[in-house]
């Protein structure tokens, strides 16, 4: 699996954050960002749930 946010569809609203905080983390801007080294999912159930909670749909999930 690999995880992306897309900088330039992301709005801020924090819910990758909120619902995979292993995965998922706010830069400085307040904007979605994965969290060095956990591009992989970090095996984390709840990567899949972030990305279709995302308001904007900015995350992508790619299958290995």
């Amino acid at each position: 699996m690999r995880v992306t946010i897309d900088s330039g569809i992301c709005i801020g609203s924090g819910m990758c954050a909120l619902t995979a905080p292993a995965v998922f983390d706010q830069d400085d801007d307040g904007y979605g960002s994965v969290r060095p080294g956990r591009e992989d999912g970090a095996g984390e159930p709840m990567v899949k749930e972030a990305a279709r909670g995302c308001p904007v749909q900015a995350i992508t999930i790619a299958e290995d």
